[in-house]
């Protein structure tokens, strides 16, 4: 027998309505923020993520699925949503449309890593993208998008933690302190660590082996390496929040793991577990090829979304739920059955039969299993009555109503 592929996995039964139900409530909240939706290909060029997440990033050196085609181009299945985005804005001529751009998708991601809580190689990603703008309003209306939707879902215990990792000057001068730090602990820190600090010394700050994060609790902040107009910016999305009531920690060991963020960088806690993260990436679009742009996003997880729903609200159990199951007997009544149903999903009533050529009795077991609010049987009787007997299947309770008479009557009892 065939398996699945290691660190992916089958959505099916009750956890698929729970994603649709989850992906309705992701749409409409974009709709109500006019943020549009954007479908980009599976798979870019791999230059598309060296270059827009980063060459020293843990996703382009270890985790990405890359593959030659035919004509020797080297392509990526898509590792993060962000690239594509940029790459399509640009390619597009978005920035000639009225600013911002504001966009949203719903898509499967992949990344070759250890499958973890809530992470496998295969994952869906929820992400937003704003684009044309470099003022702290759009970051905040980013978090907020946020901070609206995991209140819509329900999660409990939800913590906003935030930083500001400044300009790209600010950085530099932040690389430089922190470089200073790390030189005089780099015996006790991890391997991953010592070989992050020669390429990218920020990202040591994101590590989660014990002992590296007890001596990087010590370590510089970045906020003191700010100039004044990166710590007014910062100040001013903090303002903007409070405004709008959504209460936030700062936090600089934040420091997100691509490369192209930039000043304010940000994350959604619960349960221990990041559950979204997001930050400014001002530098991106240029350097995907396009005119500089300031732009803000996030990033959700929808697996480990769906995980902390299971472990804050119960298990997902499948609830199957019909309108009506119709029951037949002899040839007549089950040739009739089968166009009754039919009808009756066309006027917009959840319907069900018998296509197994059942006894009564278990249909009638069939139609228990399934949900069914209402049942009835048809036979020879009712066909040359023109009448059937609809049964409320909670009560026992039943009603004679005309075959013509059905759907009318079931649509005004299942609204």
């Amino acid at each position: 027998m065939i398996q699945l592929v290691k660190g992916t996995k089958d959505i099916l039964g009750a956890e698929v309505k729970a994603w649709q139900d989850i992906e309705r409530k992701m749409r409409n909240l974009c709709e109500t923020f006019g943020i549009g939706e954007i479908r980009t290909p599976i798979f870019e060029f791999t230059e598309l993520f060296v270059r827009g997440v980063g060459e020293t990033t843990d996703i382009v050196q270890k985790e990405m699925y890359t593959f030659t085609d035919d004509g020797d181009r080297s392509l990526t299945l898509r590792p993060e949503g962000t690239a594509g985005v940029a790459r399509a804005y640009i390619e597009h001529g978005m920035h000639n449309q009225a600013q911002p751009t504001k966009l949203y998708y719903i898509s499967p991601t992949f990344r070759c890593e250890n499958t973890q809580a809530g992470r496998q190689r295969q994952f869906h990603q929820f992400g937003v993208e704003m684009l044309g703008s470099y003022s702290a309003a759009q970051d905040a209306e980013s978090i907020s998008v946020a901070a609206a939707l995991l209140e819509e879902m329900g999660i409990q215990g939800v913590e906003l933690r935030m930083n500001s990792l400044g300009c790209p000057e600010c950085r530099s001068r932040y690389n430089k302190t922190l470089r200073d730090f790390i030189g005089q602990n780099l015996d006790k820190l991890c391997p991953t660590c010592k070989e992050r600090f020669e390429k990218n010394p920020l990202r040591v700050l994101d590590c989660k082996e014990e002992g590296c994060k007890t001596i990087i609790a010590n370590a510089p902040s970045v906020l003191d390496c700010l100039d004044e107009e990166c710590t007014g910016h910062f100040q001013k999305v903090q303002d903007i929040l409070t405004e709008m009531g959504i209460a936030f920690t700062i936090d600089p060991k934040i420091v997100r793991g691509l490369d192209y963020y930039t000043r304010t960088v940000y994350e959604f806690i619960s349960d221990g577990l990041t559950v979204c993260g997001g930050g400014r990436y001002d530098n991106l679009i240029e350097e995907c090829g396009g005119k500089p742009t300031g732009a803000v996003g996030f990033g959700l997880g929808i697996e480990r979304l769906v995980m902390i729903l299971e472990k804050q609200k119960g298990e997902i159990v499948e609830a199957p739920e019909r309108d009506v199951f119709i029951g037949s007997m002899g040839d007549k009544g089950f040739l009739k059955a089968q166009g009754l149903a039919l009808s009756l999903r066309k006027a917009g009533i959840s319907a069900d039969c018998d296509t197994v050529e059942r006894s009564v009795k278990a249909q009638m077991k069939y139609a228990n299993k399934i949900g069914a609010k209402y049942s009835l049987v048809i036979g020879d009787s009712e066909l040359e009555n023109g009448v059937v007997e609809l049964k409320e299947m909670e009560t026992g309770e039943k009603t004679s109503i005309s075959i013509t008479e059905l759907a009318n009557v079931l649509a005004q009892k299942c609204k």
